[in-house]
């Protein structure tokens, strides 16, 4: 059996009361259906209102609240196929939540090990992370990640960035972390115009590169090892490696 929903966080709870109350087996879950010819039985599950909340009340009363952080930390590894693993972490919690700490159990393992690549990936990506002035003096980013981390990236910001405006651009997502005056918030991105940026900005840059030419040794450039370092997703928006 096969079950596909929608991908959002609200969708799979909705998913897991269908698994739950209707005793369903999913070998394979999908967000959408892959092109190839599947053979299994296939079921849609509708994202509804009543059955995700019930689900997610369920799991504010049994489920210990570094556990729901967990169940939404894994919900961000949106590159992976986390869902069988967390829907039966999930199961595992309702009958028996101590069960949750068992790292002998596979589903924990895996998800433990995904949680902790998760923040990796976002302690990379706050020293990635190359900010531009707008013409308002507001602080624009674009990035391209892994994971879903404009969330993550956009809080350690603002312990940073406290008195000054900022905006975390997840291009392919489309998502955006918008932090205005004492406002912050995650929105999402349709569409875009290329911002404006403010007459200082390519000085910035001219500095940033400057700065990155002059600390480089020529006769000890070791391309293998900076593409380890900083690999080649992270480059796009960074200043030093623009031409």
């Amino acid at each position: 059996m096969i079950l596909v929903y929608d991908g959002t966080f609200e969708g799979f709870l909705s998913l897991v009361y269908e698994v739950y109350y209707k005793k369903l087996k999913p070998i394979k879950i999908y967000r959408t259906l892959p092109n190839e010819m599947i053979f299994d039985d296939i079921i849609k599950i509708d994202t509804t209102k009543e059955e995700y909340e019930k689900v997610l009340n369920a799991l504010k009363i049994k489920f210990p609240n570094e556990m729901i952080e967990k169940i939404l930390n894994i919900f961000m590894c949106d590159s992976k196929d986390f869902e069988l693993a967390l829907l039966e972490y999930i199961i595992i919690g309702f009958k028996e939540s101590k069960q949750l700490f068992n790292i002998n159990n596979s589903c924990v393992f895996y998800l433990n090990s995904l949680e902790k690549e998760l923040f990796r990936n976002v302690h990379k990506m706050t020293g990635f992370i190359r900010f531009e002035e707008l013409e308002d003096k507001t602080l624009y980013a674009k990035i391209e990640s892994k994971f879903n981390v404009v969330y993550f990236l956009g809080k350690h910001f603002l312990k940073r960035f406290n008195n000054q405006n900022f905006i975390i651009h997840d291009i392919n997502r489309k998502l955006a972390f918008v932090k205005i005056e004492n406002d912050f918030s995650i929105q999402e991105v349709a569409y875009f115009d290329e911002p404006i940026y403010s007459s200082n900005e390519e000085k910035f840059q001219k500095l940033w590169k400057s700065f990155f030419s002059g600390v480089t040794i020529n006769e000890r450039t070791n391309l293998k090892l900076q593409t380890q370092m900083v690999p080649l997703l992270y480059r796009t928006y960074m200043s030093e490696f623009k031409n």
